[in-house]
């Protein structure tokens, strides 16, 4: 086991959801965190609330799309505690709509923030890790990356992506003592739908011919209310990640995303296109 309390570990998106709970449970670890998001006077409540000192948490407000705010926000972390033990790649979004009728620069800005800047930011931060013989990097993933939904194919696209990536790059850097993990979230209780909808609106209010699915949608989600997991549920899978002597190539939560999964493996394709199809 690798105690937290020996760890310095940097996450995005850490202002909210799941990388708020993530850091939220690996504070109370003893572990010593760099926390980013875009939202500073969020990230700032957080870091003074978790650390009233100013000596275990260092918040850094950036844009991980922006080059020099993530490099910024490795060398703020460098800087401060003089290394980096692991990253948990949080940060992200969602972009709904039928591929016809979303703006082809919606989809590259999805892109953006969901993996490219995902990538660059590990770029800068595998040296550091590499050169120390050690470390971990957890990228949170979704069941969408395997299962994908109609009017949500390019957010699920970002995530199959994603899990191609982290696949190879755990391969890649396992000679270098540094190991790789995927989170597999399903359906959470954040505020992530509703920015989902809020960024997709023009596109959604306007769906023309698709418009009579879209009650399907909104009826879709409200069931999965019902059985939605809690931020702190992935949060847990972050805690295991960092600590197992020999974590898994990749987590799941709560039980239904499990249980998705497996129907995915079990399941002829035509089977899981008759439970997500579009419906009147």
């Amino acid at each position: 086991m690798r105690p937290l309390a020996e760890q310095v570990v940097m996450i995005t998106g850490a202002s909210s959801g799941i990388g708020e709970a993530s850091a939220r449970r690996l504070a109370r670890g003893g572990a010593r965190l760099v926390i980013a998001a875009r939202r500073a006077d969020r990230l700032e409540t957080l870091a003074r609330e978790l650390d009233p000192s100013g000596g275990q948490v260092l918040a850094v407000a950036v844009d991980v799309t922006d080059d020099s705010d993530r490099r910024r926000l490795v060398d703020s972390a460098l800087g401060k505690f003089g290394r980096i033990d692991a990253l948990v790649n949080n940060a992200g979004y969602g972009t709904r709509g039928p591929l016809e009728l979303v703006p082809v620069e919606l989809i590259r800005r999805n892109f953006e923030t969901n993996l490219f800047s995902l990538i660059a930011l590990t770029q800068l931060v595998v040296p550091h890790l590499r050169e120390r013989g050690t470390g971990r990097i957890v990228n949170i993933g979704s069941v969408a990356g395997r299962i994908a939904r109609p009017l949500s194919s390019v957010y699920d696209s970002t995530k199959h992506a994603l899990e191609a990536i982290t696949d190879g790059l755990r391969g890649e850097l396992a000679p270098f003592g540094i190991q790789v993990v995927l989170i597999r979230p399903g359906f959470i209780l954040t505020g992530f739908v509703d920015a989902a909808n809020a960024a997709s609106a023009p596109v959604m209010d306007n769906a023309g011919p698709y418009a009579p699915y879209l009650d399907n949608l909104r009826a879709t989600y409200q069931r999965a209310q019902k059985i939605a997991g809690h931020p702190d549920d992935i949060a847990r899978l972050v805690e295991r990640a960092l600590t197992a002597r020999r974590p898994a190539p990749r987590y799941a939560a709560p039980a239904h995303a499990r249980l998705l999964l497996f129907l995915k493996w079990l399941l002829p394709a035509r089977a899981i296109d008759r439970v997500v199809r579009l419906r009147k």
